[in-house]
Formats: structure tokens, sequence, C-alpha cells
């Protein structure tokens, strides 16, 4: 079926901005099934991904009973367009798909190390989003209060987050007893090295207070964490173990950012309610990212080179056809 696509800005008035002069700012994205007959049309601005055609800001397909709602999280410093491979196809399956751009921790805006460091505040950014009235204003239609999570790297924490992990530790802070070899992600190398001069500011302080609180949503019925990053080994043990909703982890066999040994499986190896999947023939971290245009290889040639006879795309399949069976086995596509 044709897929739609919209995008708008929602505020959560419930917290401030990191400049602490406004609303924290939700910029989402949805990918949806479009009415019949909807023309898709290429994306013409200017990316470091190849994008999909799609039926911008189409009516939404009618549907006798509510649509069932995914939320996606990007990675580090991303933006929600890096999950576009799987926004599309669950969409064309007949889900909504719904992600948001993280503030102060995407590449949408200029990077902010409070928002490379509070990673809670994405949880929060999910749970604000599933409330809010304008998307589904936007979109038309009727939506289940139940809705899905997928994630990317740091987006895959904020999965387990809404699933009911909290946070021991967080990555960089001096106390960590699992100290990272890095001080920052390659998108902030020096994040730890700000901490210091942080908690001397109030909207930072009073974020950095809430790490250890609950973030869970019991509207989120499964998680798909997609090669999750060496953030999660900060979670509570005892908080991996009550998590009773079903998750899924897929990894890379050759992921040298969050080796999956030393991410995937001790996140597994902790949850009664997981399963695993590591993906072999070279899959990096980076695979799990769209297909670059010129500009992108241009751009980042290290985040787009993968493995010698690695087709990017055959993965990303594999992935969407794993996540339309795990979150909805009645709507099991055919291998």
């Amino acid at each position: 079926m044709p897929v739609g696509f919209r995008q708008g800005l929602f505020f959560d008035a419930n917290r401030t901005n990191w400049n602490g002069n406004g609303p924290r700012p939700l910029a989402w994205s949805a990918w949806y099934p479009a009415v019949d007959g909807a023309i898709e049309i290429p994306s013409s601005a200017p990316s470091w991904f190849k994008h999909q055609a799609t039926a911008l800001d189409a009516a939404i397909k009618p549907s006798p009973d509510p649509q069932t709602v995914v939320l996606l999280s990007h990675g580090s410093g991303g933006v929600v367009a890096g999950l576009e491979w799987l926004g599309h196809y669950l969409a064309q399956l007949g889900f909504v798909a719904l992600g948001v751009n993280h503030h102060g921790h995407t590449g949408s805006e200029p990077y902010r190390p409070e928002g490379f460091l509070c990673l809670w505040e994405r949880a929060s950014d999910l749970s604000a989003l599933l409330d809010a009235s304008d998307w589904k204003e936007a979109l038309g239609g009727t939506f289940e209060n139940r809705a899905y999570v997928a994630g990317f790297s740091a987006g895959a924490h904020t999965a387990m987050l809404v699933s009911g992990a909290r946070i021991a530790y967080s990555q960089f802070e001096p106390d960590n007893p699992r100290k990272s070899p890095v001080r920052g992600p390659r998108e902030f190398p020096d994040l730890a090295d700000h901490i210091p001069s942080l908690l001397q500011n109030r909207i930072f302080l009073e974020s950095w207070s809430r790490r250890r609180n609950s973030f869970q949503d019991d509207r989120f019925e499964a998680a798909l964490a997609i090669a999750p990053g060496r953030s999660v080994l900060g979670f509570a043990e005892e908080s991996l173990q009550e998590i009773k909703i079903p998750v899924h982890i897929i990894g890379g066999d050759a992921d040298i950012i969050a080796p999956a040994a030393e991410c995937c499986s001790w996140l597994h190896n902790k949850m009664r309610s997981s399963s695993m999947d590591i993906m072999e023939g070279g899959v990096g971290h980076y695979t799990f990212l769209p297909e670059p245009t010129p500009q992108g290889m241009k751009a980042e040639p290290e985040i787009f080179r993968d493995a010698a006879g690695l087709e990017r795309k055959t993965v990303h399949d594999r992935v969407a056809r794993t996540a339309v069976a795990f979150f909805n086995p009645s709507r099991r596509s055919e291998d």
C-alpha cells in the first residue's frame, strides 16, 4: 500500500529546553498507510541517506480498527530519518511508525552535552509523544492506546527505559564502576569532561538528579533493541530482571562500536523476557543506518562503509521482517 509521510513539531510543556527559555521541543516524523491512490514521490531534499518515495501529507488509509503505533528512537547524535527504512516497511504493512528527534542529542540541531549525557530525557520524549494530540490530529483516524517501541544504539537504551530498565550509573559519570574505554561517543569525544561544569547548571542538575528514576511506560507492549550501545551496561540489573514485556535484541557480528558480546549478550542474559539475534556476515554498528547518497558517502565514509559482499538493504529488510513478526505475529510477512 502507499506510504504517507508527515512531520510536525510538538512542545512538551512539562519540561524545559536545555536553554531554559521555553518548553522542550519534540520534532516528530510519521510513516503511515496512506489512502489507495496516494502518489508516492521521491524526496528532493539534500540528505546523507537514500530516502524511499512517500506520499507527503497524504490522508491516512481509513481503518475500522484503531491504528497500531510503533515509536522509533534514533541513535546518539542521529536523526529519526536514520530509521526510515524500518518506519517505511512498517507503514507498508499497516503500522503507524512515529519517531522523534531527541532535543540536544540529534543531528537536526546543534549538539548539547546535556542531551548526550541525560539519556533518560529521551524516554520521557516517547511518553510525551504518546500523550500528545497534535500528531493524531494531523494524521487523522484513531490510534490504539498501546504501542510498541524500536530503537537503534542509544535508541535501544531508550526502548529499554520505557520497558522498565532503570539506570544505576550514567555511562560517563566518575562513579560508574564499568569504565568506558572512551570519554564520549564519536559525535562528542570529550563528553565526560563537561560533567563538572554542567553540575553547576540548574537545568542540567535537575535532569541529572532524575537519572535513577523509573521511566517505565506500561503502554509499551514490546521493545526491539537494535545494536544497543555500552550505555546499557549502566542499567540496574535487578530492574532488567523485573521487565515483563517481550524484548528482542538484534546486533551485528562485526560491531566494534558496541560489540555484541559486550552489550547485546550482557543485556540478554540479564532479562527473562528477552530473545536475541546476532546477525552474521560482517554486520557492523552503522550497517543499521540507511544506505548512503553520494553526499553522505563523501561526508562520512566511515559510517557507510560495509564489509565486502554485505548489502545493507538486505540487513534492513531482515530486521524489518523480524520487527513485524515480533510486534504482531498475525501480520507476519513472508520471507
